[in-house]
């Protein structure tokens, strides 16, 4: 990432919603091990509608496995940086998303567990406006930082030297 060696996930949201299974959830843990085993970053960037909910007890079980990986990845005191990107929500955020040392979201990313509509329906409340933008997040403390798109790449590798001196 700009030149600062790293073990890189990357949610698909094109490939049915970017959605949490069984082969992603590994796929993410095996990452986190490389990580550790190379003893490198680890930069997850999520875009997802959530567990794959057609996979049943196997997709949420990963939630499980992501968050037992970031458990030995941070007995390393190695850095671990998320992006949320838009949307990211459900499963994702309830686990992955939001464990990382850093917590980035790109500008205008909409972030959360579950749809306004639900929340709203089951609260029968009014919601505040935009309560689910990187921005409200930000603002609220939520993450770390909200970036645009085109400066990501120098933001996570500058922030990812910083890191890794700091850990020394």
């Amino acid at each position: 990432m700009d030149r600062v060696p790293c073990v890189l996930s990357i949610f698909d949201f094109n490939f049915i919603g970017g959605s949490l299974g069984e082969v992603a959830g590994s796929r993410i843990a095996i990452a986190i091990q490389t990580a550790i085993e190379r003893q490198l970053p680890f930069v997850c960037v999520t875009a997802s509608g959530g567990a794959r909910m057609q996979e049943g007890v196997l997709s949420l079980f990963q939630m499980a496995k992501m968050s037992a990986a970031v458990h030995l990845l941070r007995q390393t005191r190695l850095p671990f940086f998320n992006l949320l990107t838009h949307p990211t929500f459900g499963g994702v955020t309830a686990s992955i998303a939001m464990q990382g040392d850093i917590i980035i979201a790109e500008q205008g990313a909409h972030i959360g567990f579950t749809g306004a509509r639900v929340i709203a329906n089951a609260t029968q409340e009014k919601l505040p406006d935009g309560f689910q933008t990187a921005e409200f997040l930000r603002a609220h403390g939520a993450i770390d930082d909200v970036v645009s798109r085109d400066k990501l790449v120098s933001y996570i590798g500058r922030n990812l030297r910083k890191a890794l001196a700091n850990r020394s």
